[in-house]
């Protein structure tokens, strides 16, 4: 499936340092909810060089989604309505201490039907017990379905996204903090534990100029979902002249990208993407589903990632 000859790694030059190019083993929690199978399967992408594990999200799966699912032509979601999705954060807390130097990541989690102040306390365990791993990729949500059966509004979600990450870092920053905003108000509190570092990388999923928007003005990280060379290096452009406008550098938003179509052709993918400014490359691991998926991720890692 992979071509095997190998490739040098290279990633974005900037200062005139060369950054290495990172590899996420995107989706990962989708391939295998197994316990044992996803132990081996973490610890398999660590051995061969991958930097992070990540895991998406959907609570639900409604019978009938009449929501235009933004990254296909047909508008149709491709996934079967059964295929599982495990929560991520107990999948990434589950595998974190099997693959010790693996990132811990979510690509993403709903932001808008999380209530923040658990969920800044379940990021922050996590981050503590993982030594300060984890990655908080997030989005605002295409299937209304989904909300209205959670019962939560799928209007002003984008505002609400955005307040509670603000909410999220006032939390972690110290304690007996308040905030008072549109949907989260609360006066001198206190959630401990703390983010290792004292924050949580925060990065922003999505294709739509209201992400770009978010990613430019309040993030870490960048996740485009489309896999167009030509659309995701217009993304990239895009972002670039919003962090600026924001009097950012937009060498401070990492951007991450999926590793799809450029999969035949390995070694051009890989230099196409980094001359983009990619940072991360999120491999699917559906590439690696099913029967000998393990050899097939053992290839790529050593025809691609430690190649040379």
């Amino acid at each position: 499936m992979f071509q095997s000859h190998p490739i040098i790694l290279i990633g974005h030059i900037y200062n005139n340092t060369e950054i290495p190019m990172k590899f996420g083993l995107a989706f990962a929690s989708s391939v295998t909810h197994d316990p044992v199978e996803s132990l081996e399967l973490v610890r398999c992408a660590e051995r061969i060089g991958f930097e992070s594990a990540w895991g998406g999200e959907h609570v639900i799966i409604p019978a009938q989604i009449d929501s235009p699912y933004p990254y296909t032509e047909d508008g149709k979601i491709p996934m079967e309505p059964d295929m599982p999705v495990p929560d991520p954060l107990i999948w990434l807390a589950y595998v974190a201490a099997a693959a010790p130097t693996l990132r811990l990541g979510t690509c993403i989690l709903i932001l808008p039907q999380r209530n923040p102040l658990v969920l800044a306390k379940e990021l922050s365990t996590l981050d503590q017990l993982s030594g300060g791993r984890v990655e908080l990729g997030i989005g605002v949500g295409w299937m209304r379905e989904e909300f209205d059966a959670l019962s939560i509004p799928w209007a002003a979600r984008g505002r609400r996204n955005d307040e509670y990450i603000a909410a999220m870092r006032a939390l972690w920053s110290g304690p007996e903090v308040e905030y008072h905003g549109e949907f989260v108000d609360f006066d001198k509190v206190t959630s401990s534990p703390r983010p290792v570092n004292g924050n949580i990388p925060i990065i922003v999923g999505g294709d739509t100029e209201r992400a770009i928007n978010r990613a430019g003005t309040l993030a870490d990280g960048y996740f485009p979902g489309s896999t167009d060379p030509e659309k995701l290096a217009g993304l990239i452009k895009a972002l670039h002249a919003k962090a600026e406008e924001k009097g950012r550098n937009p060498q401070d938003i990492e951007v991450s990208a999926i590793f799809g179509e450029q999969m035949a052709d390995p070694k051009r993918g890989v230099e196409q993407m980094a001359a983009m400014g990619v940072g991360r490359l999120m491999v699917p691991a559906f590439f690696f589903a099913g029967p000998g998926g393990l050899d097939r991720l053992e290839e790529f890692g050593e025809s691609v990632i430690k190649g040379s």
